[in-house]
């Protein structure tokens, strides 16, 4: 359930600030509402968080290094060193890449010695380098003697030797443009260079890596930073007022607002009438930024490692579907992997860390849990199916194949389900069965949305909208599975036991849409309700096919496990014929983990692509959810983890 708030606004002495939130912070059950403060200390206190996640990130992951606690204020010397490091390794890699642009700029014209030419000049001997277009070079002016260094397809690489007056500037003046600057160093000096500042990157590199023993205790100072930077945020955030009077100087006050679970009231009224603050306690409004938290057991709270992983919270206001999240997407995640023996593979990989756990006497992560369940999911559908690597329904044990249940099984695959009404003129194929089982699981899903909502608005008419609403699904259900499952087995001309279901179908999506259309809106007034439908009636009627759309929808979960079915047998096709040579063996068995564990990411994928989209979009949309809300943080001494 979404945690009941109330919103509180505290009003203090100006200059209890910091003593005031120093009370705050050890009773833990605010959430202060101020977002911005200011001032020289937070600045500095953000750019020491920027230092130590700088520093956290050039150590990198210190594996299998034994870390050594130290202070806040030994790390920030740590810190402080890594950083100084980083500069100088900086500055040896730039020097580097000019190094190497320098040599690349070299090539062709050999090891060029720019101390060789000083002498030769120093003995009257003026010796130029150039690069030029061939086209150009070959209208050279003939007064002008060169040499050869080297020819590319479109350039020419040649020097000039002057002695005493044998030249005038003004004649090679039209070759300026062209002039080869010469290097600092020579060819080999320049390698030597690169070779050296490699080293001496190396060494940094070493001597960072060696701090890797602090980096735990980095990440801790940054999280104690990270509080202090709370902390002055909240003070210097504050509104104040100045309540000076030509009697009274210096007088002011400061105020904020905040939120609180309801049924902690009660410690912070003790508390401000303890210390003589002003508080005002008040049921928050839509209009308000209200923060959710939410408390359920701990079976449901299994899926909050999910949710927070994609960062899905919902709006205070809103609904709170974790139960509703964890069991649909226990049933999609087994659809979309679909195969049992990954599902075991699944069950190994959460197993142990869990036993780990176990035997430590630790604490078991959620989320291994949550894989652990999700794993039994497709260990189940597997089950159901008869789906185990990727194996044919002949390559199984018999005792396996009858487990799964036939309308579905892979055992029965071409056989065709007559159902009872259609005496046999009409069946479904398996894969037929399997996309009425994902639309029955979208009638279901989409049908306790509905619900929801008029037990919500039960003390309402706008209830009538969502029977309404209710009644057009289940309508817009048979509909789905005439034009998309087959048309012969649900026609719209069906009677089964005296009852027109096709027509009943009909009457439902009519009825449905009516009743929504006058009570979908309904604010207290019928007209009203229906005038609002009426300036929205495009999108309303685009309902109707948004409806039959949404119900479609769930057909990606057969789709995607039929495709994550048909890889592990083009694996399996692969690999088979292989490991029945000795030489190919080792060949066939990497093809398979390899395959199997491409299929398997694939696979990872798609549900989040598919199904948590069915819970997030489709589900939620019908409940009128857009997960705009935000976590309850109160502002606390502890740390969060």
């Amino acid at each position: 359930m979404i945690v009941p708030m109330k919103k509180v606004s505290l009003i203090i002495r100006n200059s209890q600030k910091e003593e005031v939130l120093k009370k705050l912070r050890k009773l833990g059950i605010v959430h202060i509402e101020i977002t911005e403060g200011s001032g020289e200390r937070l600045n500095a206190l953000q750019e020491r968080v920027a230092l130590l996640e700088r520093t956290v990130f050039t150590i990198g992951k210190a594996k299998g290094k034994e870390q050594i606690s130290v202070s806040v204020k030994e790390a920030l010397s740590i810190a402080d060193k890594i950083s100084a490091l980083d500069e100088e390794k900086k500055r040896y890699q730039a020097e580097k890449i000019q190094l190497n642009a320098e040599l690349d700029r070299l090539k062709g014209w050999g090891d060029i010695d720019p101390r060789s030419l000083k002498t030769l000049k120093s003995k009257g001997y003026e010796i130029s380098l150039y690069e030029m277009p061939k086209a150009e070079y070959g209208l050279l002016d003939e007064s002008i003697k060169t040499v050869r260094v080297g020819t590319t397809k479109t350039a020419v690489r040649f020097m000039t030797v002057q002695s005493g007056k044998e030249y005038d500037e003004s004649v090679l003046a039209p070759l300026e443009q062209y002039r080869f600057a010469l290097p600092k160093l020579s060819g080999d000096e320049i390698t030597k260079r690169i070779a050296e500042l490699t080293a001496r990157t190396d060494a940094v590199d070493e001597t960072v890596a060696a701090y890797g023993s602090y980096i735990d205790s980095l990440k801790h100072a940054i999280k104690l930073t990270e509080k202090e930077i709370e902390f002055e945020t909240y003070a210097t955030g504050m509104t104040d007022e100045d309540l000076s009077t030509e009697s009274r100087k210096n007088v002011g006050i400061a105020h904020f607002s905040g939120y609180i679970e309801a049924e902690n009231l009660e410690k912070l009224k003790k508390a401000a009438e303890e210390n003589a603050w002003g508080l005002v306690a008040e049921d928050p409004t839509e209009e308000d930024n209200i923060p959710t938290k939410l408390k359920n057991n701990k079976f449901v709270s299994l899926i909050y490692p999910l949710t927070d992983f994609l960062g899905t919270v919902p709006g205070y206001f809103e609904y709170d579907i974790s139960g509703w999240f964890l069991a649909f997407i226990l049933i999609f995640f087994g659809i979309i992997f679909g195969d049992g023996g990954y599902g075991l593979l699944i069950c190994a990989v959460a197993g142990i860390p869990i036993i780990k756990s176990l035997t430590a006497k630790k604490k078991v992560s959620p989320a291994f849990l949550l894989i652990g369940l999700f794993g039994l999911s497709t260990v189940v559908w597997g089950t159901l199916t008869c789906t185990w690597f990727g194996l044919t329904p002949q390559q199984l044990p018999a005792w396996l194949k009858s487990l799964s249940v036939p309308v579905i099984s892979n055992v029965y695959g071409d056989k065709i389900w007559y159902p009872f009404w259609t005496n046999g003129k009409a069946g479904l194929t398996t894969a037929q069965n399997l996309q009425i089982l994902c639309f029955v699981l979208a009638l279901i899903q989409l049908t306790v949305a509905h619900v929801k909502c008029a037990i919500r608005n039960r003390k309402s008419l706008k209830i009538i909208g969502d029977i309404g609403s209710a009644i057009e699904l289940v309508g817009m259900f048979y509909l789905v599975l005439s034009f998309v499952v087959s048309s012969e087995v649900f026609s719209f001309g069906l009677v089964i036991g005296g009852i027109p279901v096709g027509t009943c179908a009909i009457v439902f999506v009519a009825v449905g849409f009516i009743a929504s259309f006058i009570f979908a809106n309904y604010e207290g007034s019928v007209v009203k309700s229906v005038l609002s439908s009426l300036t929205n009636i495009v999108s309303v009627l685009l309902g109707i096919f948004n409806l039959f759309s949404d119900i479609v929808s769930y057909i990606r979960l057969w789709a995607v496990g039929l495709a994550g079915a048909a890889i592990s047998a083009t694996v399996n096709g692969l690999a088979g014929p292989l490991l029945g040579h000795f030489m190919f063996a080792i060949l066939a068995i990497v093809l398979l983990v390899f395959g199997h564990g491409l299929n398997m990411i694939l696979n990872i994928l798609s549900v989040i692509v598919h199904g948590i989209r069915l819970n997030t979009l489709e589900f939620s949309s019908h409940l009128g959810m857009s997960w705009s809300g935000y976590k309850f943080k109160p502002f606390e001494e502890k740390i969060n983890t």
